[in-house]
């Protein structure tokens, strides 16, 4: 490819980025929130948006019985194919589904408001910024109207916050869908060929209620409850002594994120119930580290009379680990990073997790590129005011649609 294409290409996208900048302000409008988890509304909207640019966009509804398992509402995932001839298929995956936006924020979190070159808004970050950035950079490279070989696929799905099952997982296994190669939504400061996996559980303590004048009458669930989270919590001083071997991933890492029980506050509480996180990285063993942390918890409370525990596991997303056959994607999505942000963009691993998983373990190379900051804190990700950059998105999508030129001429 000549830099005269290079040049077509980034024109292109300077010269429809108002209306690139609409699309996701038009994303953001439609909330989200997870839990609920009543998706489909935007899928709608997401198709009837993209109906306008010409993409007609395949809806496919998770029956209702798997989503109301999954304590959800509603999901529809989308798949927009763009066949261009024979050739290997790239598919490009961001998700809608996104954490309640919480408190704090300044700006609406369903606005999509711009101040300062930042568009505001919960998801303008993670990720339906990429819902925009694949979308723009497709159409930038239809633009060309250049012979190409192979086809584009665009894959907008709805369950990443809860593990991906019902998302892209469903997809592959209703077998939708099977690219050749995958970009997954992510920050545009790396390109990403590694992430840590997730476990998440829950604690049951059961003991007994009873009136606080008279204690000894209940077994005081709370009292074993902290047993349990000392334990945990001392688990992170081990944590820190492993260290990750994959650029970008430190050690492994245990957060309690929410807990709740007892009845009142004159009632010795009867049961209480902890859910933690637990991030494993790229060389650790799932089920080894499921088995130590249950006998963790078993331990915790093992001389504690009249305590009972129930021990369940909530999610495992198993850490993305890097495909041999993944290099065009880096090659072509660090050179043209380089050269579109003006300095060195290498390939990293990330602590988060991701759907982009779930293609690596079908045997699909898998990386992550798309529109952020450099860090998850830089975006308030999760966070009242999460924001991109607008200046992020704008290059972002050159160095898609360059990528996929290369990858597909």
């Amino acid at each position: 490819m000549t830099t005269t294409q290079y040049q077509a290409l980034d024109t292109w996208i300077d010269a429809h980025f108002d209306d690139e900048v609409r699309f996701l302000q038009e994303l953001v409008r439609v909330p989200t929130d997870t839990p609920p988890g009543n998706n489909a509304p935007h899928a709608e909207r997401t198709a009837e948006l993209l109906k306008a640019f010409g993409f007609e966009a395949e809806k496919h509804a998770v029956p209702a019985q798997d989503v109301l398992a999954a304590s959800l509402q509603s999901i529809t995932n989308l798949i927009v194919r763009r066949k261009y001839g024979a050739g290997r298929t790239i598919g490009l995956n961001a998700h809608g589904d996104v954490v309640p936006p919480g408190e704090g924020w300044t700006h609406d979190p369903y606005g999509g408001e711009i101040a300062d070159g930042k568009l505001y808004g919960r998801a303008s970050a993670v990720s339906k910024s990429d819902f925009a950035t694949y979308t723009f950079a497709t159409r930038a490279l239809e633009s060309l109207q250049a012979p190409l070989k192979g086809g584009v696929e665009l894959y907008f799905t709805y369950d990443e916050e809860f593990g991906g099952e019902l998302g892209p997982g469903w997809l592959l296994q209703q077998g939708l869908v099977k690219p050749d190669l995958l970009i997954a939504a992510s920050f545009s400061y790396q390109v990403i060929t590694g992430h840590n996996g997730c476990l998440q559980m829950e604690v049951t303590v059961q003991g007994k209620m009873g009136h606080a004048a008279v204690p000894d009458t209940g077994v005081d669930a709370l009292q074993a409850a902290t047993l349990i989270l000392n334990a945990l919590y001392q688990q992170n001083t081990l944590y820190k002594q492993v260290k990750s071997q994959v650029k970008g991933i430190t050690h492994p890492y245990l957060n309690v994120g929410l807990i709740h029980g007892g009845t009142n506050t004159n009632v010795i509480p009867g049961k209480v119930v902890i859910k933690f996180d637990r991030r494993m990285i790229p060389e650790e063993n799932p089920a080894e580290v499921e088995a130590t942390l249950r006998r963790v918890v078993a331990d915790a409370v093992a001389q504690s009379p009249g305590i009972t525990i129930e021990i369940k596991r909530l999610l495992l997303a198993n850490a993305l680990q890097p495909l041999l056959g993944n290099q065009p994607l880096v090659q072509a999505l660090c050179q043209h990073a380089s050269t579109v942000f003006g300095e060195a963009i290498e390939a990293s691993g990330t602590p988060l997790y991701t759907d982009a998983r779930l293609f690596c373990e079908r045997g699909i190379p898998a990386v992550l590129y798309g529109c952020g900051p450099r860090t998850v804190l830089e975006s308030n990700a999760k966070r009242a005011d999460e924001h991109i950059e607008l200046e992020d998105l704008r290059r972002a999508t050159k160095v898609i649609a360059r990528s996929l030129f290369d990858l597909l001429s």
